[in-house]
């Protein structure tokens, strides 16, 4: 799984400095706030929603499906890195629709989720399903984070181009690695042997292994869509990770604006306390959910991030509004742990389209929630935004609870 890891790790390096080229360049080509928004948005936008196809597309192609995404993230870079050394001389509207392609093709980095998790999934058994996933997206999801961190000194001591060489040079060499060492899950290996559908099946049980592709694409999409449990998960989903993307880029503004703490400090608050926190409680909160199921842990989860939300309303210092966010982030981190703990669970013939389909309209969450958020703050104030995720953490709540009265009832 270690190639795995770093493959999606390193995916995010693809648009760690997007943000900060918006902000660079917005002045010089004259954005207006709509196209600047888009502009944020659309790295985001693609990697989200490119999630379920190429989900599916690891039933077919396997390990060189999460190697064509990074390919497509480079390519991303290399053409902003382009535009950006050519931006005196091109036409701003052609700047702009340039960067608006290449900030899409470098989205495809962060697609890269919901592909290595199908990936992953098929290479240990559904008793084991917690840890896997929870160590590959923990490790994974801690990028922002580290990112964050790190940009300030890239930039000062790079700039924005070479820092963007850096990484470039950075996911190349991730590239290479995992073409070199990745290998394909076992059930890929068997077909490609000669073997039927049935007698590899049959083999992988033998082994102890119970999660199989689907042979169809399509029906594995279709299936997940019917699937009321699957429906669940997503938006649960939804709520922890979308959630956690939306206040990955509300929170900085929430620090300065309401609470008057420096630009330093609410990045240090944002990527650290909350990106990495967020990030690496989702490792031991999957292998929790192995023992104690993943839906007692949603229930956890959801009431740990109810109880930070309501501390966020009523916080006017900074020390109660840290506990605040370290409890939103420990409720976000162990909710995205088990609900990757179910989805083998209640799709097992079809974890290609769940995957893509809880990984891409879950993280949905990180486009939809923060011009709700702006809205209420517009109009109220910026402790009441926060009950957006008081409604959407109880919706989760409730829905966790279904599940495992389900489930209940099934093992009776």
């Amino acid at each position: 799984m270690d190639p795995v890891l770093w493959h999606f790790f390193a995916g995010f390096s693809a648009v760690a400095l997007f943000g900060i080229t918006v902000l660079r360049i917005g002045p010089e080509l004259h954005l207006s706030l709509v196209e600047k928004s888009w502009l944020v948005a659309i790295p985001t936008l693609t990697g989200a929603f490119l999630r379920i196809p190429f989900s599916l597309m690891v039933d077919k192609w396997g390990r060189i499906t999460l190697l064509i995404q990074l390919l497509l993230g480079l390519l991303g870079q290399v053409g902003i890195v382009t535009v950006l050394e050519n931006l005196s001389a091109l036409p701003h509207q052609q700047a702009y629709f340039l960067l608006l392609l290449f900030g899409a093709l470098a989205g495809t980095g962060i697609s890269t989720f919901s592909s290595g998790i199908t990936y992953v999934s098929y290479f240990f058994p559904q008793r084991r399903q917690g840890y896997a996933l929870g160590v590959f997206a923990g490790f994974g999801n801690s990028a922002p984070g580290i990112f964050t961190s790190v940009l300030p000194l890239a930039l000062s001591y790079l700039g924005l181009i070479y820092s963007y060489v850096a990484w470039a040079t950075f996911l190349l060499i991730v590239i290479v690695v995992y073409f070199i060492i990745s290998i394909d899950p076992p059930y890929f290996k068997l077909v490609k042997t000669g073997k039927t559908r049935l007698e590899a099946e049959s083999e992988l049980r033998s082994m102890g292994l119970d999660i199989i592709p689907s042979t169809n694409l399509v029906s594995s999409l279709r299936s997940s869509f019917k699937n009321t449990k699957v429906l669940f998960l997503t938006f649960m989903y939804f709520t922890s990770f979308g959630g956690f993307e939306a206040l990955t880029e509300w929170f900085p503004i929430y620090w300065k604006g309401f609470l008057n703490v420096s630009p330093v400090e609410a990045g240090l608050l944002t990527g650290v306390v909350y990106s990495l926190l967020t990030a690496l409680i989702r490792v031991p909160s999957g292998l929790i959910s192995d023992k104690l199921g993943g839906e007692l842990m949603s229930i956890l989860s959801f009431s740990v991030l109810i109880a930070g939300s309501l501390i966020f309303i009523f916080a006017r210092s900074v020390p109660t509004a840290v506990l605040a966010e370290i409890l939103m982030a420990m409720g976000m981190g162990i909710g995205n742990g088990a609900v990757f703990k179910m989805v083998p669970e209640y799709a097992p013939r079809s974890v290609s389209g769940a995957s893509g389909l809880v990984g891409g309209l879950g993280s949905a969450g990180g486009l939809m929630i923060p011009p709700v958020m702006g809205y209420i703050t517009s109009d109220f104030a910026y402790p009441l935004a926060f009950l957006v995720f008081t409604s959407i953490g109880l919706a989760s709540l409730i829905l966790s609870v279904r599940l495992l009265k389900s489930k209940e009832v099934v093992e009776r």
